[in-house]
């Protein structure tokens, strides 16, 4: 594969990006790939190549306040033609400025696949730009940060993370992309304690005045503000203090580093810490394993890969507590984590009290540890996401044209194969995604729109069911799942969206309902009913009917009274039995039911009880006179008015007031 990587830093440069797009360059060529680097160089004039021609170097202007980092205009027209040549298969942008832009310039000329690295996390260096330290000013400069970061994440065909700290800090900007966590791999043997070399470890010892028995303590890196190295001078500080015989080598240049050396000398620690300033990146592993420990109070680390070396070299980890080094440190094994400076001299002083063989165990620990992290695994994991990239990348749709429409932004594809086809999405979305014409999607992105203009489309429709009646929940799931083509997925983030807008509201709508339902005299279990085959979770509406039932046995006898006043001509057993049937039919209980019988004032019902089954018996004997003569007669009467619910020695009284003469009739 031909493949093109972009950064605005590279060695002989020393920081963490030069160090790791150097690993890549390193692996992807020992497994047979053309590689080219586009980076920058200080001075002014053409680009020029290096003797094999595989590093391409831009003319940039140094920014000493950023450590020697070169920036370079984006726009390169002569190097523009020098891309073209190269017949790329990828471009793979290692920074997000300068030649971080020019990459994105070069991939969208020549339709080329772009894959982006996001190695810095440029909120934690917003000082740089705050002068005047104002509060508003710094939190502008992070929603700046944020917009840009989405931006250049979203110009990219997929993203690569160091950490899982950086994943979650892009998708917290919102950045759409895939997002692939992949760890910078280390050439390891490189720093191997099996090559320590004695002598070599005494000369540097010397150089800063330490002895061969000295506990030594090593810092490697850049010296800004956002390491906060001023947290380990004054651990040192409070250790000196405490009596801890132990040293501190802080080995890297920077803004800080002479500010650092006026502190150290204020605070009178010259014997105890020594500041060498920046060495070659080919002596680094020797400092390494020349020092007994390796500390960094940093919290701008997007994987700490000054840790990972430390670990390499079989030295252990003294760090303020970072996500980025939650996989690296175990407390006590291969590392300590420390909170303030009280904190770490005091974990110094344990340090320092370690028998030999118990430091011979930490620093077996931290080797077994960094296994994972090898050049090797690094290589094989990018080359992954590229053949991924590029093969998706050649199905991909074209964005031919956009339209307004009164439904939204109306937009005309041309797919791989060359069929059109249209897809409307929201204005939001258009801007969201940057669409424009010429780009092209993936089938994830068209999926994604896609599948919000069906969430859109089926929301309206939620909206206009919900103008004329409150549904709950269960109601609106199940009338989306009838009515729209939408997926398991796009129902939950319609209902989500109903639900965070308070257009469906489960526990409101109860409310509502149990206070209609009771308004209706309606009894406990016809309102839970009611309210689960509406789709009300059981427990919710058992919770809000506790708090919301009053006196129920009150209602009870409310809707009994009204039904006192029909079926008057009833017997007042079948008046009492037909009450009671209705109270449990409204929802009460028999037991609530029983009690409100009983509340009732049957008096006069009583008092009528011989009227009523004067009239019953009439109505019976009418009946069945025609079909039936004496006894037979008798029997029919007698069963009627029993099923009316009259007593049966009143109804044989009555029997007995017949004549022969209508018995016989």
């Amino acid at each position: 594969m031909r493949i093109g990587i972009f950064t605005d830093t590279f060695p002989p440069q020393i920081n963490g990006v030069a160090n790791s797009t150097n690993i890549l360059f390193e692996e992807l060529k020992k497994n047979n790939h053309d590689v080219y680097v586009i980076t920058t160089y200080k001075g002014i004039g053409e680009h020029k190549w290096n003797k094999d021609h595989t590093i391409l170097r831009l003319a940039g202007m140094e920014l000493k306040f950023l450590y020697g980092y070169v920036m370079t205009s984006p726009i390169h027209l002569l190097a523009l033609d020098e891309i073209g040549k190269l017949n790329l298969d990828v471009i793979h942008a290692q920074t997000e400025f300068g030649v971080g832009i020019f990459a994105r310039i070069c991939a969208r000329k020549f339709d080329i696949p772009l894959v982006s690295t996001y190695h810095t996390t440029y909120e934690d260096y917003t000082h740089y730009v705050n002068f005047t330290h104002l509060k508003a000013v710094d939190n502008l400069s992070k929603k700046g940060v944020a917009s840009l970061s989405r931006m250049y994440g979203d110009s990219s065909e997929e993203v690569i993370a160091p950490s899982h700290k950086t994943k979650e800090m892009l998708e917290h900007y919102n950045v759409h992309r895939q997002i692939n966590v992949i760890p910078t791999g280390l050439q390891l043997e490189k720093f191997s304690p099996v090559l320590k070399d004695e002598k070599k470890r005494s000369e540097i010892r010397r150089e800063a005045g330490f002895g061969d028995q000295d506990i030594m303590i090593i810092y490697v890196g850049r010296l800004a503000k956002e390491k906060s190295m001023d947290v380990v001078v004054d651990g040192f500080e409070k250790a000196s203090a405490l009596g801890i015989n132990v040293k501190l080598m802080i080995v890297g240049g920077g803004p800080d580093l002479e500010p650092l050396k006026t502190m150290v000398k204020k605070k009178n620690l010259g014997d105890m810490i020594v500041l060498t300033g920046p060495k070659p990146s080919s002596e680094v592993p020797d400092y390494y394993r020349s020092a007994d420990a390796f500390i960094s109070a940093s919290l701008s680390e997007t994987q700490g890969m000054t840790f990972i070396e430390a670990m390499a070299a079989g030295i252990p980890l003294f760090a303020r507590r970072d996500e980025v080094l939650e996989d690296l440190i175990d407390e006590g094994k291969t590392g300590w984590f420390f909170r303030d400076s009280d904190d770490l001299a005091v974990k110094l002083g344990s340090f320092v009290k370690m028998t030999e063989e118990e430091r011979k165990a930490v620093s077996e620990n931290c080797l077994v540890k960094v296994r994972p992290y090898s050049s090797a695994v690094f290589g094989e994991r990018v080359m992954e996401v590229y053949e991924r990239v590029v093969e998706e990348y050649g199905r991909r749709s074209t964005v031919k044209s956009a339209e307004v429409k009164n439904t939204g932004i109306l937009i005309t594809l041309t797919q791989a194969d060359g069929k059109t086809t249209e897809i409307t999405v929201s204005p939001e979305d258009y801007h969201e995604f940057n669409i424009r014409v010429g780009q092209k999607l993936t089938h994830e992105t068209l999926d994604l729109l896609i599948g919000r203009e069906a969430g859109r489309s089926a929301f309206e429709k939620c909206l206009r069911r919900l103008s004329y009646k409150d549904r709950t929940e269960k109601e609106m799931t199940d009338f989306l799942k009838e009515n729209t083509d939408c997926s398991e997925e796009q129902i939950i983030n319609v209902i989500d969206k109903l639900k965070s807008n308070d257009l469906i509201n489960d526990e409101k709508y109860c409310r509502d309902m149990i206070e209609r339902m009771q308004a209706g005299l309606k009894g406990r279990k016809r309102i839970l009913t009611a309210l689960v085959m509406k789709g009300i979770p059981e427990s919710m509406a058992e919770r809000i009917l506790d708090e919301m039932t009053g006196d129920e046995k009150e209602s009870a006898v409310r809707y009994a009274e009204k039904l006192m006043h029909s079926d008057r001509e009833d017997s007042v057993r079948k008046r009492k039995s037909r009450i009671y049937a209705r109270l449990v039919q409204q929802g009460y209980s028999g037991e609530t039911a029983s009690e409100a019988l009983a509340f009732l004032d049957f008096t006069d019902a009583e008092n009528a009880e011989a009227e009523h089954l004067d009239k019953c018996f009439k109505k019976a004997k009418k009946r069945y006179a025609a079909k039936y003569k004496g006894e037979e007669l008798k029997r029919h009467i007698y069963q009627y008015c029993l099923g009316q619910g009259f007593r049966s020695s009143d109804i044989k009284k009555k029997l007995e007031e017949l004549t022969d003469e209508e018995k016989d009739q």
